[in-house]
């Protein structure tokens, strides 16, 4: 943990240094309400590699971003293309298996997806999705006191919830939308 804090505390600005360590905290607080396996705190452990390197990626140039994708043969979207910044979730887990070795396809899937989800995500996925939107030190937005609640009684329905926030917010500031994230949304609401 140490080296990954100070690779972050290195490339990150510091407030989004301390966004990170907000979210690693939220992520072991979700899954120690969530594991799985009681008698093993693999999980837990997961959460907080997956919480702290989500963002590892975010403050790196949009075209570096582009160009360790194409380098490394990462697919992405027409639309990731024209709004790289949300490359950062894929470059982020090749950064974890590159610079940290870190082989887990949880963890690396769970770093990849954090910002726009993706249907049928695993357990660890949607913790980190979450804990990514309701970390304590995440400035006040609609209804998060009552989607901090929500994330541990019913995860499905605060991912529900989340992507829902999400799709207003970016509609009310004209911004466009990824449609992985609208199908995302779609996908909770028919199964919820």
């Amino acid at each position: 943990m140490k080296k990954i804090k100070k690779y972050l505390k290195k490339h990150l600005t510091k407030d989004r240094y301390h966004h990170t360590l907000g979210v690693a905290y939220t992520a072991v607080a979700m899954a120690m309400r969530y594991n799985p396996d009681t008698r093993n705190s693999n999980f837990i452990k997961k959460a907080e590699i997956a919480g702290l390197l989500h963002d590892c990626a975010k403050c790196m140039d949009n075209d570096k971003k582009l160009k360790i994708c194409d380098q490394n043969n990462i697919p992405y979207s027409e639309f990731e293309a024209e709004h790289p910044y949300l490359l950062h979730g894929k470059v982020g887990a090749y950064i974890a298996q590159v610079k940290f070795g870190i082989n887990d396809d949880d963890i690396l899937q769970a770093i990849t997806w954090h910002t726009t989800g993706h249907p049928n995500m695993s357990l660890l996925e949607k913790i980190v999705f979450i804990a990514d939107y309701i970390e304590p030190g995440r400035r006040p937005i609609p209804e998060l006191d009552e989607i901090r609640q929500l994330a541990f009684i019913d995860i499905d329905r605060a991912m529900e919830k989340i992507l829902l926030n999400t799709l207003k917010y970016l509609e009310m500031k004209g911004n466009p939308i990824d449609i992985m994230t609208q199908t995302t949304y779609d996908s909770y609401v028919k199964t919820l």
